[in-house]
């Protein structure tokens, strides 16, 4: 939809979001993956925990709810809020409901009895120990077994409708920064731009920013995790602007740098070595790649520049259902790249006291090497808006 109502051929030809839903045999797919990890645990049934888990497994859009995943079916415990919506995205699926005056850990208890769980996981990565002993308690028959991570692992690679909804997402926060970048003005503040982004965002049917947005001018660039102030765009020559969308459950994440004042031959040049590690280490990208050969192809591009301890972070991470998961472009990080995996890549050089560059895109793995998602034009020449 575009910003004055009407809609855009293209998204609607390419990103219309009924076209890539998900199914139901899909998210039941998934579970049977998850099934098989559970049986080579040796356990007889996983406790998801984990909202974001339990939408990834069966589509419900709600919280708290958990899904208790057996050798054989499912069942999600709620509670009546949810009744209808659980109907409506999870059809066919069993729904153990509790009724006002039972908690939720009382629920669990008696649903994993029912189905005589032996041994129960639960997802140790995101429980809390809490938690974990109230369950315990509830369940003294049973044993309870940490695990890291299984639903995480699925989660890593994305099926075709996953990458439609990133792309969908990419969409929106394009069409956002290209209004903004468009009516740009020096007595904006950081703030007001940032709240212009996540409107802009919702004006073209996306649900909102997929974190919120970073606006940084000048020196205050060089804060990696800048929060807006009322800072305004004109009191420096350049701005940071951090920004995604989310599409719906999906998540987009990009940077560019944008000259706003006079051109300074050190923005210019620091600039030139941040796009050029970019581009090395996305081209760089391939199944069978490490991550923490992907970064180093970046980081080397920097220390080469001189500027090696200005950048201290890694180079990427995952997206998708959240706007940081795995797997992480980091030193030491030696996980594989994969076909579906969808990573960003945002090399970064911050200098106290002056300011900091940082350009990033979203890139999609595929069988013979990758695909950037993003198209924001992010050449040296197009960031000038003054």
């Amino acid at each position: 939809m575009l910003a004055n109502g009407s809609e855009d051929p293209s998204f609607s030809k390419r990103y219309r979001s009924h076209e890539h839903r998900t199914t139901m045999s899909q998210f039941a797919a998934r579970r049977d993956k998850l099934r098989r990890q559970i049986k080579k645990q040796g356990l007889d049934a996983l406790l998801v925990t984990n909202f974001i888990n339990v939408t990834y497994l069966t589509g419900f859009t709600g919280d708290d709810s958990y899904l208790l995943v057996l050798g054989e079916g499912e069942v999600v415990i709620s509670d009546p809020r949810y009744t209808t919506q659980l109907e409506e995205e999870c059809p066919g699926m069993e729904a153990s409901i509790r009724p006002p005056g039972v908690g939720m850990i009382e629920r669990i208890g008696q649903v994993a009895a029912r189905a005589k769980v032996g041994k129960l996981g639960i997802e140790g990565s995101s429980m809390t120990v809490g938690t974990r002993d109230e369950i315990a308690a509830a369940l003294p028959k049973t044993e309870l077994v940490s695990t890291a991570n299984l639903v995480e692992e699925l989660r890593l690679i994305k099926g075709k409708d996953e990458i439609a909804e990133i792309r969908r997402a990419v969409w929106f926060a394009e069409r956002a920064f290209g209004i903004l970048k468009a009516s740009l003005r020096p007595e904006r503040t950081e703030k007001e731009v940032a709240d212009e982004l996540e409107n802009n965002i919702r004006l073209f049917g996306g649900k909102g920013c997929s974190f919120p947005s970073i606006v940084a001018v000048g020196a205050r660039a060089a804060l990696p995790h800048a929060r807006p102030t009322n800072q305004k765009i004109g009191a420096d020559d350049f701005v940071l602007v951090d920004w995604g969308a989310n599409g719906g459950q999906y998540m987009s994440d990009l940077t560019r740098v944008l000259v706003t004042g006079r051109i300074p031959p050190k923005l210019e040049r620091i600039y030139r070595v941040v796009l050029s590690a970019q581009e090395q280490a996305i081209a760089a990208i391939a199944p069978g790649k490490t991550c923490h050969e992907i970064d180093e192809v970046a980081r080397t591009v920097i220390a080469k520049a001189g500027f090696a301890k200005n950048f201290g972070h890694g180079l990427g991470h995952g997206i998708g259902l959240e706007i940081h998961e795995g797997p992480r472009l980091a030193a030491g990080q030696h996980r594989k790249l994969e076909p579906g995996m969808v990573v960003t890549v945002e090399p970064g050089i911050y200098l106290p006291g002056w300011g900091g560059v940082r350009i990033e895109d979203d890139i999609l793995v595929t069988k013979s090497g990758c695909e950037v998602l993003t198209s924001v034009s992010k050449t040296w020449e197009d960031a000038i808006v003054s």
